[in-house]
């Protein structure tokens, strides 16, 4: 049997009031019934001595018995009696309260009697009185009832008070608990491959520590592995930089001796491979050295400068492809963001030489600062082929390339700017060009 449901209701907090509440109820009813029992028989034998008191005394009496009038208001209300003297023979000699037919009971003692309006608690005297009289005393069934539901009813009332204040109270424990669990899991959430820590112990529940403390030991071993993923990556670009960089050397000594014609054509495929390996490999170097763990040195930086410095590095390969790379600053007022320089050099220019390389020869690259909201945004606009609108959301992965292009490269150029865009708070948004065919990059603040 599971404690929990399966559906909305598998909860702690409603698991805890499906349980509770009708618990609570529960005891406040059988509570007031059994206040209410309690004080029925009580004030029933009270009432009962009274009447027994009250009926010998009459009927030991020898004078001649006048008891006092009575009207409806004084019996039901407030519990006054009717009192009946009975001769010998059975003949009724007095009455209280006409109205009241109920004839003589034939045995002594307590009884209750039902008539057509009401009922009716009865005590009625053995004939050993004098003269042989009997004395029946009646007192209303209603007056009885409501003075015992008034004395249960008062102490009962501190129960009914308490009842829906603790019910209360156990609601807003319940939420208490269920947001602690929730920052937990925020807290859980909150972790990515670049920022992995254990979740703090102090004032988490001592009930639900093992599995903070289990959850701890997994996000522990998930750090390892990634570092250790980050060092293998590492140490493996760092190993492979020295044979190919060798590589590319002997094959710039080579050319000098290489006939032309059909040789010098594969050479000239080999030289395209071996600088595409150099490139990966460069690449790799930066995609690991951004999933280190972050280190907090975000400052305020210039944007018309960071961008000036991001086109100089790259004006080489936009002359070699014959691009028109061009900054565009409608506004010259100053423009900063907070964040890491590094990160945002890093993010620029991946932007930026990904423009370059996939805009054909003679387009155009346009490097624009727009500075129209409260923070200032980035736009890299090319005319090169754009992307498929179902493709969008992917080209982020690593090493995924559109199916179909003829440019050379890794996949790893906007994976690098996104995880540097992520490190400093900022946001990368791409979209197709509307007037033509190209490809916007957006660059702001998160």
């Amino acid at each position: 049997m599971h404690f929990f449901p399966k559906g909305p209701m598998c909860s702690l907090r409603r698991a805890m009031m499906l349980w509770l509440i009708p618990l609570f109820l529960l005891v406040g009813g059988v509570s007031a019934a059994f206040s209410y029992w309690t004080y029925s028989r009580m004030v029933g034998g009270f009432m009962d001595d009274q009447m027994a008191q009250l009926g010998n005394s009459i009927a030991a009496q020898e004078e001649n018995v006048v008891p006092a009038a009575a009207t409806p208001d004084r019996i039901h209300r407030m519990g006054g009696y009717v009192i009946q003297v009975y001769e010998a023979d059975g003949r009724q000699r007095m009455n209280s309260w006409p109205q009241l037919t109920a004839g003589l009971q034939p045995a002594p003692g307590f009884h209750d009697v039902q008539t057509a309006d009401s009922t009716w608690r009865v005590y009625t005297t053995a004939a050993e009185g004098a003269g042989g009289r009997r004395v029946q005393v009646f007192q209303s069934g209603i007056f009885r009832k409501h003075v015992a539901f008034e004395r249960a009813g008062a102490a009962i009332a501190p129960v009914l008070i308490l009842l829906p204040l603790a019910i209360l109270m156990l609601w807003g424990m319940a939420r208490m608990m269920s947001r602690a669990v929730e920052d937990i899991g925020k807290q859980a959430a909150q972790q990515d491959e670049n920022t992995i820590s254990e979740l703090p112990l102090n004032r988490v529940p001592e009930e639900i520590q093992p599995l903070v403390i289990s959850f701890n030991s997994l996000l522990t071993r998930l750090r390892t592995a990634f570092a250790t993923q980050r060092r293998f990556v590492q140490d493996a670009a760092h190993e492979l930089r020295t044979p190919i960089t060798a590589v590319a050397l002997q094959l710039e000594n080579v050319r000098r001796d290489l006939p032309s014609g059909a040789c010098a054509q594969s050479f000239s495929q080999l030289e395209a491979g071996v600088s595409r390996a150099q490139r990966l490999v460069d690449q790799l170097l930066k995609l690991s050295r951004q999933e280190a763990p972050v280190v907090d040195n975000q400052g305020t930086v210039d944007l018309h400068a960071q961008l000036h410095e991001s086109i100089n590095a790259l004006i080489t390969l936009a002359d070699q492809r014959n691009i028109d790379l061009g900054l565009v600053c409608p506004h010259e007022g100053p423009a900063t963001l907070k964040c890491s320089p590094g990160d945002l050099r890093s993010v620029l220019d991946n932007l930026i030489e990904n423009a370059l390389r996939y805009t054909p020869e003679g387009g155009v690259v346009d490097v624009r600062l727009v500075q129209g909201g409260a923070r200032p945004a980035v736009e890299v606009i090319d005319s090169g082929p754009g992307i498929p609108p179902d493709l969008l959301s992917r080209v982020f992965d690593r090493f995924f390339r559109v199916p179909g292009s003829q440019v050379r490269g890794s996949g790893l150029g906007l994976a690098i700017a996104q995880a540097a865009a992520q490190r400093c708070g900022l946001r990368i948004t791409l979209r197709n060009r509307d007037d033509r065919s190209g490809l916007i990059a957006r660059v702001e603040a998160a």
